[in-house]
């Protein structure tokens, strides 16, 4: 998975970059923020949208498990769903046609109750789309709300693909002095839950793709947002020239996702295996 993300000729040099555009990503997305403070409501197709386009190589097809299967978007700490506005118009523009965001709420102490929420989501979902499955794409806490679900709450049997974006797999240890807040305390790194997700979790049906940053300041250390256990089925894709902010939103990205939701590998009859790739 290769795309065109400028390699930084020398470490300082992309560090500040990526400051900058950090920066830029977070002016934009407090102008945002408002206006993705309710609670989606679910959205009908009108009779007269004409559906995906159906030119072979633009777009899935319409009725194709790809177009069909709705995606899930979970946003991170203190964040909604805002934080999607570009990587929703991206998935719709090549054929998404059931994009829905989840609000939990900031006052959220125990991220397991997260992972309960989006599960109750997910089956609305599907009853609402008729499908059997969804994929879900997790933005830094939102990443790790949703492999809590997959791997603790037995929804791997309704995620075929878990996209995260930052996500402290590992437990970070950034921000110490934010660890008032009961969730920080859970993204530590050696927390009881990062040491639950560490059990074994044989026969996890779900795809995991993990998005982790070089010059994330959020991760720490950086490698934290990978996937590392020996029962899923994981590729880890390394980010240059951006940071936690931006992952959601820069476009390289946003077709990575896509590529990666799109992806016809089956999971009938796989062994889980883990493997690495890189957008830069």
């Amino acid at each position: 998975m290769k795309l065109p993300l400028p390699l930084p000729s020398r470490p300082s040099t992309a560090l500040l970059a990526a400051t900058v555009l950090e920066l830029v990503v977070l002016t934009g997305h407090l102008a945002a923020y408002p206006f993705g403070i309710a609670q989606e409501r679910p959205a009908r197709r009108p009779a007269s949208d004409p559906g995906p386009d159906p030119r072979p190589g633009l777009r899935p097809l319409p009725g194709s498990p790809d177009a069909e299967r709705p995606v899930v978007l979970l946003h991170g700490f203190i964040d909604n769903r805002s934080v999607f506005v570009l990587l929703r118009r991206a998935l719709a523009r090549h054929g998404r046609r059931h994009l829905a965001s989840l609000n939990y709420s900031p006052l959220t102490r125990d991220l397991r109750t997260a992972a309960e929420l989006l599960g109750r989501h997910v089956e609305e979902v599907c009853a609402r789309t008729g499908q059997r499955e969804v994929d879900i794409v997790g933005h830094s806490l939102g990443g790790l709300i949703a492999r809590y679900y997959v791997q603790r709450l037995g929804g791997d049997h309704r995620v075929r693909t878990l996209v995260t974006l930052g996500t402290p797999h590992g437990g970070t240890a950034v921000a110490p002095g934010a660890g008032i807040h009961p969730i920080v305390r859970q993204m530590r790194g050696g927390s009881p839950l990062i040491e639950e997700l560490r059990r074994p979790a044989p026969g996890c049906r779900t795809r995991f793709v993990s998005f982790w940053g070089e010059l994330d300041q959020v991760m720490v250390p950086a490698e934290t947002a990978c996937v590392d256990h020996p029962d899923l089925d994981a590729v880890n894709v390394r980010v240059t020239g951006i940071g936690h902010l931006a992952l959601p939103v820069h476009p390289a990205v946003a077709t990575a996702v896509r590529e990666a939701l799109e992806s016809q590998e089956t999971r009938e009859g796989t062994a889980p295996s883990t493997g690495t790739s890189s957008v830069a």
